[in-house]
């Protein structure tokens, strides 16, 4: 198999331009004030996060940690693209905000960072991305204090099992081994210019929450949504404000899950 990071970082180098330009980002109005955070993730963990430190794992290009850092935390965002880290710490400057960004991968992040964190945040989009998900929550536990809390919203395994053009299921629910395929042009810009090969994996629930448990963490809160705030694809309808929903099936699926867990004092 080819170097699959490797793959998908030239991938997501591409993408970030489109993406800061994009109407999807809606980057001015970010800039003038406009947080990038839904009401999701507000809801669970921004009554904690003022004057808390927070590791934000694959952030593309900084939107949502700058948003938290708006709101009172010390943010430190990663990712693995070059373009996303370049753009996100140009963007900081622009906005005068003190996110620290940090350009690596998920599973190399030891070799460039030492401290803890009071919080450790993913967000939508990103454990298609890592075929490894026992070693995904040993980072999370390395850099997670104490006391510290998880929390994650993402995508439902449920909802990447489908082809959200045709409607028909076209994805393992459970992990079994990669997929590969080609995109042309990005979920922010469906016109977009781009054509390269991606990899990706699906995980069931049990293989994205059993490795965090046995690292110990407590769930603390676990919820299940039938829309999601953003529009990913063409076939989707909105259903109200800030609300999209698949609109290939009368059956109503799952669309995001949150999932919040502590980390124990001793």
């Amino acid at each position: 198999m080819e170097d699959y990071f490797k793959v998908n970082k030239a991938l997501w180098d591409a993408k970030t331009a489109h993406h800061l330009n994009s109407e999807f980002y809606d980057n001015e109005n970010f800039k003038k004030g406009k947080s990038s955070l839904v009401s999701f993730d507000l809801d669970a963990i921004g009554d904690i996060v003022p004057g808390k430190t927070m590791l934000h794992l694959q952030c593309h290009f900084g939107q949502d940690s700058m948003s938290w850092a708006r709101m009172g935390a010390k943010v430190t965002g990663v990712d693995f693209s070059t373009e996303a880290i370049r753009t996100a710490r140009e963007l900081n400057d622009e906005l005068g905000l003190d996110v620290k960004f940090i350009e690596s991968n998920v599973y190399d992040l030891e070799d460039h960072l030492e401290e803890q964190f009071d919080i450790v945040y993913c967000s939508y989009g990103v454990t298609c991305w890592l075929p490894d998900l026992v070693k995904w929550a040993k980072i999370i536990d390395t850099y997670l204090k104490p006391g510290g809390t998880f929390y994650i919203a993402e995508f439902h395994p449920t909802f990447y099992m489908f082809d959200w053009d045709n409607g028909k299921l076209a994805y393992n629910y459970f992990n079994r081994g990669h997929y590969i395929e080609e995109e042309e042009g990005t979920y922010a810009d469906e016109n977009a210019n781009i054509k390269k090969k991606e990899y990706f994996w699906t995980h069931s629930l049990m293989e994205i929450i059993n490795p965090l448990l046995q690292e110990g963490l407590q769930i603390k809160e676990f919820k299940e949504y039938p829309y999601c705030h953003f529009k990913i694809s063409s076939t989707m309808k909105q259903i109200a404000p800030g609300q999209f929903k698949w609109d290939l099936s009368d059956i109503e699926l799952p669309h995001i899950y949150s999932l919040t867990m502590k980390k124990s004092l001793i």
